[in-house]
């Protein structure tokens, strides 16, 4: 009787050490700031919309070219680019903490935006 009665005591301890752990990770996943948003600027007749993005650490942006023209955007300090971007085409930046936040097309310089980036929630 007595096997029976550890063997039912191990098993429940197990039980409830996993039922621990589960409920940690739950408390972790739900207290964690809030995922990266993916965002779109479109261009087209000439200009990035919208012109001014407000975006957080982390988060992803697509521009897409909807003009028969090629573009890019381009930060000012050159640091990142998406290349030529032709018809339909599109290219996607993921933000970081070293991203300049102004930016224009290096094939029509008078078309400008900007990125705000925002701090991370907490």
């Amino acid at each position: 009787m007595t096997k029976k009665v550890d063997g039912f005591r191990t098993s429940v301890a197990r039980t409830m050490a996993m039922l621990a752990v589960v409920l940690a990770m739950i408390c972790a996943i739900a207290t964690q700031p809030s995922l990266a948003v993916e965002h779109t600027i479109e261009i087209k007749s000439l200009k990035f919309v919208p012109a001014e993005l407000t975006v957080r650490l982390g988060d992803k942006v697509t521009w897409i070219n909807r003009d028969i023209a090629p573009h890019t955007a381009t930060a000012n300090d050159k640091s990142w680019d998406t290349k030529r971007l032709k018809k339909g085409e599109a290219m996607s930046l993921v933000v970081t903490a070293e991203m300049k936040a102004d930016y224009f097309c290096r094939f029509h310089p008078n078309m400008k935006a900007r990125l705000v980036i925002a701090p991370v929630k907490q």
